[in-house]
């Protein structure tokens, strides 16, 4: 997965996050919650949003993804077959 480190969330200035040198702008769980309360109608996609909350917590990319769909309105066959294949592993690791 590659070296990982924390830095401070650029928000809030106070938080921790772990991050990896990819990540450009790195936000806490508690500043990105606000983003993630939209209503998603699409039945399919309010199925695939439907994970632990935990979930959403410890991986940002979870909600990076989540916040990229309810800002535009849809995501590209990549995005949702990675989002899926994380959500996997996640679940594979809690078992």
């Amino acid at each position: 997965m590659g070296i990982q480190y924390k830095q401070r969330c650029y928000a809030c200035k106070e938080n921790y996050v772990t991050v990896t040198r990819r990540q450009q702008y790195v936000m806490c769980w508690d500043c990105q919650k606000k983003e993630l309360n939209g209503e998603i109608k699409d039945p399919k996609m309010k199925k695939m949003f439907n994970i632990p909350q935990e979930f959403y917590k410890e991986n940002s990319f979870l909600r990076d993804i989540k916040v990229k769909f309810l800002r535009y309105g849809q995501l590209s066959e990549k995005q949702l077959a990675a989002f899926k294949k994380v959500v996997k592993e996640m679940k594979g690791e809690e078992e």
